[in-house]
């Protein structure tokens, strides 16, 4: 895998603890990316429903038994998708996303999700947080107020933001959107977010290490690691020095866990 450079993005994705359901992933780290539910139903061709998506390791396979029955006629918010590298959000007017105005071509966007163990086909009640992908950004689309011009329908038409825009007008609702490179994956196996490697790489906007719940109490690791990404956050700039070692560390841990399923091969 190669390593590019730019600035670092955290982006929380896929549905959460606030969803009816969480993508699963398995024994091995391999995993299915459940992305939420669109906030209205939209027909085809520009609607995709949840009974539409397919497995990224079989694609003749699909998701339904991931996925609650009731949600499976309703219209899933397909982003970040990893058929064209595409990710958009509000950022005019969300203030979890205002971040990503700062985003620039060369910078990254690294996807974190909340991920639900399942063994034996069953799901547990075991979660936790992992990078499943990144964006490395060459193209952004800022303030979307109408339609794109043809060469930006066809670079992000399969973008949900997108094939909103194009059912309804409204939606034209001043959005940004991220096509990424060639460079850009998803990655074949989850890679886990831990209080080790936060504690390696990343921190907080006053310069400390994250503070964790604690011995007596508090938070768990896992709304710890939920409250700092919960909003897009920049964590590293590649090009600054003294962000050299925290981005090697980062880059080796995700070619560690993303490239096998077993990190000792």
């Amino acid at each position: 895998m190669k390593v590019p450079g730019g600035r670092i993005f955290v982006v929380n994705v896929g549905t959460n603890a606030s969803h009816a359901f969480t993508s699963p992933i398995f024994a091995d780290r391999s995993f299915e990316f459940l992305p939420i539910p669109e906030i209205d139903n939209i027909p085809p061709p520009n609607g995709l429903k949840y009974a539409d998506l397919r497995s990224f390791y079989d694609p003749s396979n699909d998701l339904n038994r991931f996925i609650p029955e009731r949600f499976l006629s309703k219209t899933v918010h397909n982003d970040p998708e990893f058929d064209t590298f595409t990710y958009g959000d509000n950022c005019d007017v969300n203030p979890r996303a205002s971040a990503l105005k700062k985003v620039k071509r060369g910078d990254i966007l690294l996807f974190i999700a909340r991920l639900q163990q399942w063994v034996d086909r069953v799901p547990t009640n075991n979660f936790g947080f992992y990078f499943i992908g990144f964006l490395h950004v060459n193209r952004i689309l800022g303030s979307v107020k109408e339609k794109p011009s043809e060469a930006g329908l066809e670079r992000f038409s399969v973008n949900a933001h997108v094939r909103m825009g194009m059912f309804d007008i409204s939606k034209w609702n001043s959005f940004w959107v991220f096509g990424g490179s060639s460079w850009s994956r998803r990655f074949s196996y989850a890679v886990p977010v831990t209080k080790e490697i936060c504690n390696q790489v990343f921190r907080s906007a006053d310069g400390s290490r994250w503070k964790w719940g604690g011995p007596n109490g508090g938070r768990s690791d896992l709304q710890v690691i939920g409250s700092y990404t919960r909003s897009c956050r920049y964590v590293i700039d590649q090009e600054n020095g003294n962000h050299v070692e925290r981005s090697r560390k980062l880059w080796n841990w995700i070619r560690t866990y993303s490239e096998s399923a077993d990190p000792a091969l």
